[in-house]
């Protein structure tokens, strides 16, 4: 049994869709921003960083797991799924979930702070983040455009991209031009696991919920 403890934010679905995908059974514990508990001393005895998510695997002697590209790698490890064992299959799965780690979140991390959450809005800074995030949705592009997945089959590099890529209308960035991103971004929404992943710890829809809300809740998470 995995502990997971979340909130509904691209890095929550990365590990809530790879639990979904891999059929392993699990506990959500909601983590609240508004009440900070992501800085409580209890959560940081399992993440030492303060942020969500972080899983303890209850069955390997409670043994915890935080940063979302580390939780898909463990999970994919124990569950022998969406992660190929030989060599070079591995290797291009971990380039593209670092290339998601490094890049495409911080990027369009950068894009949501600067266009929906601080108060002052500098347009060098939001141009700036927007800009390199469709940059980097090129990249995505040019390889979908070769495969029909990042890494050949569908595999914890498409959960760990598609968990931000998903959100670009809320970080004000484009895909028009990109068919093959889109495709993507289409197939891999449509899977069950993911749409449950998804609602986990609640659904969120950025496209229908009052924006003033998701706002509030990021300038607490931010302070």
């Amino acid at each position: 049994m995995i502990d997971l403890y979340t909130a509904a934010t691209p890095n929550g679905w990365k590990a809530s869709i790879a639990l979904e995908e891999l059929g392993l059974p699990y506990t959500v514990h909601p983590i609240s921003f508004s009440k900070k508990q992501q800085k409580e001393e209890w959560f940081l005895k399992i993440n030492p960083n303060g942020r969500i998510p972080a899983i303890i695997d209850r069955e390997a002697d409670d043994f915890a797991v935080f940063e979302s590209g580390a939780i898909l790698i463990y999970l994919a490890e124990k569950a022998g799924k969406l992660l190929p064992s030989d060599a070079k299959g591995r290797s291009r799965v971990i380039q593209w979930v670092m290339f998601q780690m490094g890049g495409i979140g911080p990027m369009m991390g950068q894009a949501n702070v600067f266009y929906r959450y601080a108060p002052e809005k500098i347009p060098f800074a939001i141009e700036r983040y927007q800009r390199e995030s469709r940059r980097l949705f090129e990249v995505l592009e040019r390889r979908l455009s070769e495969s029909e997945y990042l890494a050949g089959d569908y595999s914890i590099a498409d959960i760990a991209n598609f968990s931000w890529v998903c959100i670009h209308e809320w970080s004000g960035i484009s895909i028009e031009g990109l068919p093959n991103l889109k495709r993507w971004l289409d197939a891999v929404g449509a899977r069950p696991a993911v749409v449950r992943g998804r609602e986990i710890p609640e659904p969120v829809k950025l496209e229908t919920k009052k924006a003033e809300d998701v706002v509030d809740q990021a300038r607490k998470m931010l302070v």
